[in-house]
């Protein structure tokens, strides 16, 4: 049985996956969410939002991605960083997961990866679960009903969460496994029913895909000043950084919180939703994605919850600290309705120094931004990746390594040229410690954050007094007029009551930059290697 809006020309059977039980296409988010009630998928929760659980993969298995070694993609694909898969390998993956599906529901959803018509991906994804339908409906595009008639897939993800993949017979790490072929223009998903593996392999093929085109792929949330595109800001940074929650200002337009493409014409977001974490969520601090872990459709992900009233427990991380929602972008009243921006006037580059070493905002020469871009130092926050259970400092390149399929030096020298042409002005925001490291400091005051971003958005910021950093040389503002931030707290330093201590992990923290940074030495500018610290 066959249900849905397709054209019947773009059926699955037309793709070669036949034998499947019933199929459904495009079903809108009342439907999904019908359908996995009834599957027994999840529960249905306040305001209408769907509760469900992951199971025992609450985050992304990074080291379960394979690309699929083929001559066309032999030069380009960064090895270093993507797990090789034989041909062979994914030929008997894809023909043992086709077998598998045989006789079980499928749903279908055809959506496009961007909001910019002329750089967008269109890509069906086909999920053995409901709810993965409803995620995947949130955190892409979807075409209208003319689209839809022409809707012709360019990628196929096929997710099947029961399906478990032999390491032997299908050259994989485990029996999870994440494997893209370029050239059949197809990803395997299987063994995991974590949600963002779907979001994320879309991801991964923009990355590969627009640097052909000039475009440039973002790990980035977006905004612009009301009325103003032109005014637009990019938040560089890694789960659990802040790129969603700083991008949702209510004084300012939210163009997107996770994935962006900066082309000739702008900036423009990838997707069509939000995957926000909710640990800690606070309606006083984050009104707009506290509200919407109640509104109709919202998934809710590994969140413990009272059995009785369904309430939600926001302190709860036994299940997990990356429990998250995804909504639509709309579910944010100042979502812009194109999703489209101008040329960044400002970059922000989002860390969570778990050090507690680097100050809450610095500013960046255009060298200096490519070097932390190229560096992409955080700390990996508990939950988001498998096996980690509390911050872990860490050099994740142009803030994304892990959805990197190509080099990362193409992507600095894309950063590089774009900032040179448009005269972007770069920030280094660390939402990480202060007053000492992880288990001795805290985490740096939001609304001291917000305070900070606003003064630089605005332009408050350039006419600050400065320092020269004496660890790594950027910019660091002394005193911010009209202002609740402390001066205290933009020195680091003095935030530490063993000042000798902060010394030694500020040492420290500068030798990981220099020994990280040895790998790119050979492939960068004069001006960049210069910028380099150590």
């Amino acid at each position: 049985m066959e249900t849905g809006r397709v054209n019947p020309d773009r059926r699955l059977d037309a793709q070669g996956i036949t034998g499947l039980g019933s199929v459904y296409y495009n079903l809108p988010e009342a439907a999904l969410i019908e359908a996995a009630l009834t599957r027994g998928e999840g529960k249905l929760g306040h305001g209408g939002a769907l509760l469900v659980s992951t199971g025992k993969f609450t985050g992304r298995s990074p080291k379960d991605k394979h690309v699929v070694r083929t001559p066309s993609v032999e030069d380009k694909i960064w090895w270093e960083n993507n797990t090789p898969m034989s041909v062979a390998g994914f030929e008997a993956l894809q023909a043992d997961m086709l077998d598998h599906m045989k006789g079980r529901d499928y749903y279908v959803q055809d959506l496009f990866g961007g909001a910019d018509p002329a750089n967008r991906l269109d890509v069906r994804v086909v999920t053995e679960l409901a709810w993965h339908s409803l995620f995947i409906r949130h955190l892409l595009r979807r075409p209208d009903a003319d689209e839809i008639d022409s809707f012709q897939p360019e990628f196929t993800i096929i997710n099947a969460p029961s399906f478990k993949a032999d390491p032997a017979r299908h050259d994989c790490r485990s029996d999870t496994v994440i494997a893209i072929n370029f050239d059949a223009r197809v990803i395997l998903i299987g063994g995991t029913e974590y949600a963002g593996e779907n979001k994320k392999s879309v991801f991964t093929l923009l990355n590969y895909l627009l640097p052909e085109k000039g475009v440039m792929p973002m790990h980035c949330s977006a905004n612009h000043a009301p009325g103003n595109p032109v005014d637009t800001a990019v938040f560089f940074g890694l789960s659990g950084t802040g790129k969603t929650t700083l991008s949702a200002d209510p004084d300012r337009v939210l163009i997107g919180d996770d994935e962006h493409g900066w082309s000739e014409r702008g900036t423009f977001n990838f997707e069509g939703g939000c995957y926000a974490k909710t640990i800690n969520l606070s309606p006083e601090a984050e009104p707009e994605i506290f509200a919407t872990t109640s509104m109709f459709g919202t998934v809710i992900e590994n969140m413990v919850h009272c059995p009785d009233t369904l309430a939600l427990d926001f302190e709860d991380d036994s299940l997990t600290p990356n429990m998250r929602c995804a909504y639509p972008l709309d579910y944010i009243s100042n979502a812009s309705k194109t999703a489209l921006g101008g040329h960044p006037k400002n970059i922000i580059m989002l860390t969570c120094d778990a050090f507690g070493v680097l100050p809450p905002i610095a500013r960046l020469t255009p060298a200096q931004a490519m070097y932390h871009f190229l560096s992409g130092f955080t700390s990996k926050v508990a939950g988001t990746e498998r096996g980690v259970t509390e911050p872990t400092p860490t050099f994740s390149t142009c803030f994304g390594a892990p959805f990197l399929p190509q080099r990362p030096e193409v992507y600095g020298a894309m950063l590089k040229e774009k900032i040179a042409k448009h005269g972007a002005t770069c920030w280094l925001v660390n939402t990480g410690w202060t007053g000492g490291a992880y288990g001795t400091g805290s985490r740096m005051p939001i609304k001291a954050t917000r305070a900070l971003l606003s003064a630089a958005l605005d332009g408050s910021l350039a006419a600050a007094p400065y320092r020269t950093d004496p660890n790594f040389g950027f910019e660091v503002p002394t005193h911010v007029k009209a202002s609740a931030v402390p001066d205290i707290l933009l020195d680091p330093k003095r935030t530490w009551e063993d000042q000798a201590a902060y010394d030694v992990a500020a040492e420290k923290l500068v030798a990981m930059f220099a020994e990280n940074f040895a790998q790119y030495e050979d492939k960068i500018d004069d001006d960049v290697r210069a910028a380099a610290i150590g």
